[in-house]
């Protein structure tokens, strides 16, 4: 438990310490390379069951997926085929796996190989791209950083608040077949430290952001982001329990692999950017 909460301060520090050194290029940076790592152990888990993806291709367009379209945005003007990108790696990754496995895979693996590569790309860099795409928002005179912050905190502190509540005051099972410690007690109060954190980002970077993004808005729109945290680190768990996998690495003690540390944020991203299209 010291340990995690530890591991978290540290976390938060670096995280802070690239924002403020150097900006969105910072952050641009941490998903990039989150997402390689992550992509790494979601390919090991993979692997255990057989699934033979194609792991060096698969950075590769992990690469591509959450960088390129932001370095290309500073070179061109071409907004909506940028912002294609993303899709398009992801359609000619699978185009490379299908002739790929013809003649680097044997017939009893080639739909596995094809499948994990492209299901992990999809799973992981794809959807983590959307925090890059926050960044990339046109056509809003706030502070994208601010936004990018906030689906972070707000979905990585409902890890934080589900834990502290479930020791304190977790009775009742969510899900004991998938991880048996959750508690529906911790879950709501992870869903209230996020509404609580929301509220308070919005509160002090009021400067910065949309009129619309209240306090008392940022706290609702925080809701449904912790809940898709939760949901989100029940499907990574699942995916360890079916891979017989404690944790998915060892890179950041008390707390796991880079997978454990961007699960919440695999499915909170793609939301939080449709959300903030309506504040426009």
């Amino acid at each position: 438990m010291l340990s995690r909460l530890l591991s978290t301060f540290v976390l938060w520090t670096v995280i802070l310490g690239s924002l403020w050194l150097f900006g969105p290029h910072g952050a641009v940076g941490l998903v990039v390379v989150l997402s390689g790592l992550t992509l790494h152990e979601f390919y090991g888990m993979a692997a255990k069951l057989g699934g033979r993806p194609f792991r060096w291709m698969g950075q590769l367009f992990s690469l591509l997926i959450t960088g390129v379209p932001y370095v290309l945005a500073y070179f061109y003007d071409e907004a909506s085929i940028i912002a294609s990108l993303p899709v398009g790696f992801l359609v000619l990754a699978l185009i490379v796996c299908c002739v790929r496995v013809l003649g680097e895979r044997d017939p009893t693996s080639r739909i596995e190989a094809i499948t994990s590569t492209v299901i992990g790309l999809l799973y992981v860099p794809f959807m983590l791209h959307f925090l890059v795409a926050i960044l990339m928002r046109d056509g809003y005179e706030g502070d994208n950083l601010i936004l990018c912050l906030w689906t972070v905190a707000v979905s990585k502190f409902c890890d934080v608040g589900a834990l502290l509540s479930g020791l304190a005051f977790g009775k009742h099972k969510m899900a004991p077949h998938i991880s048996p410690k959750k508690t529906w007690e911790g879950a709501v109060g992870g869903v209230l430290i996020s509404a609580g954190i929301g509220a308070t980002i919005a509160w002090f970077g009021s400067e910065h952001l949309s009129p619309t993004l209240t306090p008392l808005v940022a706290a609702l729109l925080a809701v449904p982001i912790a809940v898709l945290t939760i949901v989100s680190d029940l499907i990574e768990s699942a995916l360890k329990r079916r891979a017989d996998t404690k944790d998915t690495g060892a890179l950041i003690p008390g707390i796991g692999g880079a997978f454990d540390l961007t699960d919440s944020l695999i499915l909170t991203a793609p939301l939080a950017y449709f959300m903030f299209l309506f504040l426009e």
